[in-house]
């Protein structure tokens, strides 16, 4: 079995992306599972203490491309770069965080290569998987779960034939958990030029214009959303004085979106951010699968609906049966009367 290799993203400020770390941690629970390493591979400029950053979440090796022409990021070079890594080192599970660039990088890499992607897995396991037709048995295959058919069923894919067994996450979706030793990772340096050549710099960055982030949804703790159940752009003004009272932020379903009663950078789910809050109010959501897959993993969850037989109820630790119009109001006077 070979070892189990992580696409890490650098953010602007020369850092590690969080969603890369998040595929470090639980790349590290997969390699254990398999008794191989976990490499990580970042491709970039001025990677000065990247090796620090990585090691706590149990990386073993960290590969290192450094290049002044590979930073900001263009998409022949670093695929390049990436696909004969993997190539050479023969890996077996490789993960790539679900962002623009991963979705740029990743088909790319599986194309060269020529072995199956699974994109936005929210989970992912070892396990065997027994074909009968054949009579053959796939030891340590790695499961790639994810909604499909328009969120109606959860899927289990695997690749047993083509390898490596590719995965894109989104951010938020596995726990970003530091590992408890002190180990450094072995560092090694990549020869860019056996890797690249000058064709692969064909395109150039001229200008790049990076639009300030109006909305921190994933980082907070208290999370007020609403679906195509609170009826109206104007009923969603409920959920905003109650966010404003309790210190949180108003988030949405898809369905509320495309109904135009709020902007895509709230919307929490499958297709919007995932989040991961101490406390989650459900309103007006019935839960379809694409939904809950954003948010299934807040602390505690409270269901506002007047349908007790929607989804969301199952995985919520309270419901309130009832209309917003009614339980809102009242849980702000409450509120406001148990916090002076």
């Amino acid at each position: 079995m070979k070892n189990v290799f992580v696409y890490c993203e650098i953010t602007e400020e020369g850092h590690i992306a969080d969603v890369s770390l998040e595929l470090c941690s639980k790349g590290r629970k997969l390699a254990d599972e398999l008794n191989v390493d976990i490499e990580a591979v970042v491709i970039g400029t001025k990677l000065k203490g990247i090796q620090e950053e990585l090691s706590p979440f149990g990386v073993d090796k960290v590969y290192i491309a450094e290049d002044k022409r590979l930073f900001p990021y263009t998409t022949l070079p670093h695929a390049a770069i990436f696909s004969k890594l993997l190539e050479e080192q023969q890996a077996d599970v490789v993960l790539v965080g679900a962002t623009s660039i991963g979705r740029d990088l990743a088909p790319r890499v599986a194309s060269t290569l020529r072995c199956g992607l699974t994109a936005d897995c929210t989970s992912l396991e070892i396990g065997d998987h027994y074909v009968k037709k054949t009579d053959t048995t796939y030891k340590n295959l790695l499961y790639q779960i994810r909604p499909a058919f328009g969120g109606n069923i959860v899927a289990t894919i695997i690749n047993p034939d083509m390898h490596p067994q590719m995965a894109t996450v989104r951010e938020g979706v596995m726990k970003k958990e530091p590992v408890r030793r002190k180990k450094l990772a072995e560092l090694i340096n990549i020869d860019v030029k056996k890797y690249v050549s000058d064709s692969d710099f064909v395109v150039n960055i001229i200008e790049r214009h990076i639009e300030a982030q109006k909305v921190n949804i994933k980082g907070a703790q208290i999370i007020v959303a609403g679906g195509y159940g609170v009826g109206s752009k104007k009923n969603f003004n409920l959920l905003y004085q109650l966010a404003d009272a309790i210190g949180g932020e108003v988030g949405a379903t898809r369905a509320a979106v495309d109904a135009g009663y709020e902007e895509h950078e709230r919307q929490i789910g499958q297709t919007g951010v995932t989040v991961r809050p101490k406390l989650y109010i459900a309103c007006g959501i019935s839960g379809a699968v694409q939904h809950r897959a954003g948010m299934d993993q807040s602390a505690q969850i409270i269901s506002i609906n007047t349908d007790l037989e929607a989804p969301i109820t199952n995985i919520a630790d309270y419901n309130i049966n009832g209309r917003l119009e009614d339980v809102l109001p009242k849980m702000l006077k409450y509120f406001k009367q148990n916090s002076k």
